[in-house]
């Protein structure tokens, strides 16, 4: 069961390296996470965009947006999985206003 409260907004650029078929199967697993542990409100995917300079030899990453409703504990453990996850370039978790 969904659990509410705050609301977050979550970006996370994924790596291209391991292909868009890894990537599709890192956002299905944060989407999945999320669902367990707060209401996922949408899921914006922006998608494959060159990134400001390069990050790890890459120079492109796949954009998603996550914005979801959860209790004040659930960030830092999402934080705590995309930090531990292999092909994730950068992330932020930030309370929506």
């Amino acid at each position: 069961m969904a659990k509410t409260g705050e609301k977050y907004e979550a970006v996370i650029v994924f790596s291209l390296k391991n292909g868009e078929d890894a990537v599709k199967a890192l956002i299905s697993k944060f989407s999945d996470l999320i669902k367990e542990h707060a209401e996922l409100v949408d899921v914006d995917e922006w998608g494959k965009r060159k990134l400001a300079y390069d990050i790890n030899y890459e120079s492109e990453g796949y954009y998603v947006v996550y914005h979801f409703d959860g209790k004040p504990e659930f960030p830092d453990e999402f934080e705590r999985v995309i930090n531990i996850t292999d092909g994730i370039l950068r992330s932020l978790v930030v309370l929506r206003k």
